[in-house]
């Protein structure tokens, strides 16, 4: 049987075990897909795993996805660009980083039928799937790209990679078309961005990539505003689905019974 892992800190909030076990069963595979907490110690005992056959792919999610660049044989394109990693396979003993939260972003901002072209977008965060979101918005030809971070070095860090991005204080509030949350915030019941989403004024498009829960406080204001709101859980549908063609050769179906599981 095959092994595969969703390694993070946070995971508890992770849904891809279940989807990937559906999509398994659905395509007769015979395989298993676990979640599992780690720290930045366990990184190594992940990489011997894969290494000597005892896993057959992970997934990466938050802090970790710049960890495993340097750790991997080859970066695919798409890694190379973010400098990200959120999925590692094997092909002939290397193991490969690559980043499926690029197209994930993409086809969920299409899948929405929002069209990007042209407008202004700030991203709240910079942490490891922000270079992802970007990459994504100069796909889909947006104007201009703001970030804003509580931490400014962070931000600064990623203005080096993308000059072409503006940064703003965290105070700032500046007229955008769509805002996108990139933290983690709203993971945990109750918390919130301390931003005022009324300043945004209507007729925007908030995005959250967060999916479990299915509604972050984020999005609740934003809605109740009279704003496109959307979470994330077509983006992780999306970056799962790529994942799973990469070890596979197979594109599963993205059926009701998949959306029912990460709204679930």
């Amino acid at each position: 049987m095959k092994k595969y892992l969703v390694v993070g800190n946070p995971i508890e909030h992770s849904l891809s075990p279940d989807i990937h076990n559906y999509w398994f069963s659905k395509n007769k595979i015979n395989a298993s897909y676990e979640k599992r907490l780690i720290q930045t110690e366990n990184i190594p005992e992940i990489m011997s795993l894969l290494r000597d056959g005892n896993l057959n792919g992970i997934n990466i999610t938050v802090p970790y996805k710049k960890d495993f660049v340097k750790l991997v044989d080859s970066l695919s394109l798409e890694a190379k660009e973010t400098n990200s990693v959120n999925t590692i396979y094997s092909v002939d003993g290397k193991l490969i980083g690559h980043n499926t939260d690029i197209a994930g972003f993409e086809l969920s901002i299409r899948h929405c039928k929002y069209n990007a072209n042209k407008k202004k977008v700030l991203i709240i965060g910079a942490g490891g799937v922000v270079p992802s979101i970007i990459v994504a918005l100069k796909r889909m030809n947006v104007e201009k790209i703001f970030i804003k971070n509580r931490t400014k070095n962070n931000a600064l860090d990623l203005k080096k990679k993308f000059s072409e991005v503006n940064l703003v204080d965290w105070k700032e509030t500046i007229d955008v078309d769509m805002v996108i949350n990139a933290t983690s915030i709203g993971l945990k019941k109750g918390e919130k961005l301390d931003i005022d989403i009324k300043k945004f004024g209507e007729n925007k498009f908030f995005y959250d990539v967060i999916y479990n829960p299915k509604e972050t406080n984020f999005l609740s204001e934003a809605r109740k505003m009279g704003n496109l709101a959307e979470n994330g859980k077509m983006m992780f549908i999306y970056q799962a689905h790529q994942a799973f063609s990469v070890w596979h050769k197979i594109f599963p179906v993205i059926d009701d019974e998949v959306i029912r599981i990460v709204e679930k």
